[in-house]
């Protein structure tokens, strides 16, 4: 709990407290609309590969904005585009209101994903470039915590406002949570925090260029390509699983995914700390996705839970739900992946942020970090999806499970290679990778 503590006591630095409230803004968001997804496949009968469309709408976006938006952010004003990316992320709410049939969703998920990226890249940007040296994994690791609570504030609360409410309802929070962080940030944030790169200095390739010429960065950039692949899916699927197959409510499959976001927002300050203590972040960073392609792997047992278990009937706020043996695997799962993203993320982001500084470029190393998830997050949702039609649910889960395997291997082999450049720059051999 003391761990807990130090990230709370951040709280007391005003611009911390109030890009915490972008995280908590974005990732309350982001987490709701998951499960309102899984209510417009329900309702209007989706296919697997329609339901991946509605992850690669929103990733197809951010893989054509996040370099170009970096850059920008390395050589502008970084409070100008984080307030810009609220407002777009209330035209998001606006427009999920309208929506009455599987092309409405796919087309707002793209704005949504324009939104998205906007306030994820410049709010780890200005954290990574404001935090005191010596603390950069707190100030990462705390950020990304809260960013957590949030989203589980999103996955509970949301997944009540659905369940017992409307879409309305809900999209008229979310805006007035979006617009009350965009006072925080107007208010409290100083002008032009970060963007220390001169645009003159050279062009935004060469830029780029220069970034994936490390080697520890390259091999990061590679890992993500495939291991958001597997992910996604998770991300995507599982709450389309749960309510399709399952018939779990809203709410329910909103205490599911708390489970992980409760597991991250409780280790995730706690990782930050360790790796500043310990170093070797690519082992955290390995470790992390191991055990996320565990999770993974057990999303279909899901299936034989269900009937085999002795089903549990809670009663709340006066109502009454029975909760299957389904509904306790996806629990158990999702658990486990929120501590494996607790010992993943604070060690990638910080890794980003380290080697961007060696170009003054921490915006493009960051967008470096969205692009090489892009790939993986246009591509897998629908490759997965199309799986899950011609084979089954659990089928599609296994193959993502495969995927993360693959990628944590050729990880771990490629970050070892780059570390050994650092310890001993004579040896010739690592640098080939």
């Amino acid at each position: 709990m003391a761990r807990i503590g130090n990230s709370v006591a951040l709280l007391k630095d005003k611009e911390f407290a109030a890009l915490a409230g972008t995280a908590f803004a974005r990732s309350q968001a982001y987490s709701t609309i998951l499960i309102a997804l899984a209510l417009y496949a329900d309702l209007f009968g989706t296919t697997g590969f329609v339901e991946g469309l509605f992850g690669t709408a929103f990733a197809l976006v951010q893989l054509v904005i996040v370099l170009p938006l970096g850059r920008k952010v390395d050589t502008g004003n970084a409070k100008r585009y984080l307030l810009a990316g609220f407002l777009i992320n209330v035209v998001v709410f606006l427009g999920f209101i309208a929506v009455s049939n599987p092309v409405h969703v796919i087309l707002i998920r793209m704005v949504q994903g324009l939104g998205a990226s906007v306030l994820w890249i410049t709010g780890a940007t200005i954290i990574g470039e404001i935090s005191p040296d010596g603390e950069r994994g707190r100030w990462l690791g705390s950020y990304n915590q809260f960013a957590s609570f949030s989203s589980l504030a999103g996955d509970l609360v949301g997944g009540y406002l659905l369940y017992a409410y409307d879409f309305t309802t809900t999209y008229v929070v979310l805006t007035v949570v979006t617009l009350a962080a965009f006072a925080l940030v107007f208010a409290f944030l100083r002008d032009n925090p970060g963007g220390r790169k001169d645009p003159e200095e050279s062009g935004g390739i060469e830029t780029f260029r220069s970034l994936i010429g490390l080697p520890l960065l390259r091999s990061l950039v590679t890992f993500r390509f495939t291991f958001s692949v597997g992910k996604m899916a998770v991300i995507i699927f599982l709450p389309i699983y749960a309510r399709t197959e399952f018939g779990i409510s809203a709410f329910a499959i909103g205490w599911i995914m708390a489970g992980g976001k409760l597991t991250k927002a409780l280790t995730q300050g706690y990782v930050g700390d360790l790796t500043d203590r310990f170093g070797g972040k690519h082992r955290f960073v390995a470790l992390g996705a191991l055990l996320y392609g565990v999770g993974t792997a057990m999303v279909p047992l899901a299936a034989l839970a269900e009937g085999t278990l002795a089903p549990v009937t809670v009663s709340y706020l006066g109502d009454t739900q029975t909760l299957g043996g389904a509904f306790f695997a996806l629990f158990a799962a999702y658990s486990l992946l929120g501590v494996a993203d607790s010992i993943r993320l604070p060690a990638s982001m910080a890794l980003f942020v380290e080697e961007g500084e060696a170009y003054d470029s921490v915006a493009s190393a960051m967008s470096l970090r969205s692009i090489s998830w892009k790939v993986g997050q246009v591509a897998g949702p629908v490759a997965v999806g199309s799986i899950m039609d011609v084979f089954s649910t659990e089928v599609g889960f296994l193959v993502a499970a495969g995927f993360i395997a693959f990628a944590t291997t050729a990880f771990w082999w490629q970050a070892s290679r780059a570390a050994a450049v650092r310890e001993d720059p004579t040896d010739p051999a690592p640098s080939e990778s």
